[in-house]
């Protein structure tokens, strides 16, 4: 194998290209590969050669790679997403759970795929746009760190990788602000003024998840009730994969205090409502469980966790709860967490792990509705 040789994950987006030229500029033989991982039924409205819609840039990824002289294939993967990413976000939605689809595509899809190419190719690394760093401990173990830039750090959506991936990973852009990326791209020549940031669901292109749902899973269109969090009925709700907790908008329920989903049992048919002081929970349990370091988590007395890509992360302890979950306890109460995201856990910069949220507890106010606080794993 040839250490200088590189696979570089490219999606035709401002990042994947910028970090092409880096790795071309350090001497690397760069070998650009883009999954094809989903296409929409219309894509009629192209007008040059590199613009192309859905998540898949195809076009540009080949455009750039013509520029720098790099070579560029294009896998097909659309199977293995439908499979690994597409059923498990409908199935977590019909479950009354919200999934983090871009983290399981990072670990089914995306990664693995790359890492295929790289063996079948004679590399030995491979390499992502993602703002995220690797470092190495004293021992020279590599570790997943936070990117330079706050403000894009991507690091929440990868701590699902394999431990043993870390050595064969770069991330050029680890330690760029996303204006310095920006700059870099005008300066080759790309057409930033046509190139949008990536979206978080990148399959769902038009309108929200919830018209997703409606034309690729039609069962999810199952009315049942709102009840508040002593069951009393308030009305009658759409479908229980349409509610997420937290969300207030679109229940149309008019009149009195101002209701905010607290949970969603599908078992039932039932969106629990309640006021907002309710969706305040002091510890959560998470399991399906992806540590890259036991001992760094063992002894850390406290960390951090992040529970929302966009939210800053909020200080904790965490004790084991058997051998494939953990309690998490919070220094404050955290609001409107949801089941099935996920909870990536971090010692500073370094990520150790994390894991997907069950229930939240304690849920006091709303144990009438005769649905248990804690959950099993979710079974993917």
């Amino acid at each position: 194998m040839d250490p200088k040789k590189v696979v570089l994950g490219m999606s035709g987006g401002v990042d994947s290209s910028v970090a092409a030229k880096l790795l071309k500029d350090q001497g690397y033989e760069v070998l650009g590969v883009t999954l094809k991982v989903w296409e929409e039924e219309d894509e009629t409205a192209v007008s040059k050669r590199w613009q192309e819609r859905g998540c898949c840039k195809v076009g540009m990824a080949r455009h750039v790679a013509e520029l720098l002289g790099i070579s560029h294939q294009v896998i097909d993967t659309r199977e293995r997403f439908q499979q690994g990413v597409i059923e498990d976000f409908i199935g977590g939605y019909l479950q009354g759970t919200t999934p983090n689809p871009c983290v399981r595509c990072n670990e089914r899809v995306k990664f693995g795929g790359l890492f295929q190419v790289a063996e079948e190719l004679g590399a030995d690394c491979i390499a992502t746009g993602h703002y995220a760093g690797i470092r190495h401990d004293q021992q020279g173990v590599p570790f997943l760190t936070r990117g330079q830039d706050a403000k894009k750090d991507q690091s929440y959506f990868l701590y699902r990788m394999p431990p043993s991936w870390l050595s064969k990973m770069m991330f050029p852009l680890g330690e760029m602000e996303k204006s310095d990326v920006w700059r870099e791209a005008e300066a080759m020549g790309l057409p930033v003024d046509e190139l949008k940031e990536s979206q978080e669901i990148c399959f769902v292109t038009q309108g929200d998840y919830r018209q997703f749902l409606k034309q690729h899973a039609p069962q999810a269109s199952n009315p049942g009730t709102f009840v508040d969090v002593k069951g009393k009925e308030l009305g009658q709700h759409q479908g229980v994969a349409f509610y997420t907790p937290g969300q207030r908008k679109g229940l149309g329920i008019a009149g009195g205090s101002r209701l905010y989903v607290q949970r969603v049992l599908p078992e039932m048919n039932m969106v629990v409502l309640g006021p907002a002081e309710d969706l305040d929970s002091r510890e959560c349990l998470v399991s399906d469980l992806n540590i890259f370091s036991s001992e760094a988590l063992r002894n850390a007395t406290r960390i951090d966790v992040k529970f929302r890509y966009s939210s800053p992360p909020v200080p904790a302890t965490h004790q084991w709860s058997g051998s494939t979950s953990m309690t998490i306890r919070f220094e404050a109460p955290v609001r409107a967490l949801s089941p099935g995201q996920s909870a990536v856990f971090y010692l500073g910069d370094r990520v150790l792990g994390g894991g997907v949220i069950q229930v939240p507890t304690p849920r006091e106010s709303i144990q009438s509705c005769e649905e248990p606080t804690s959950a099993e794993p979710l079974q993917r």
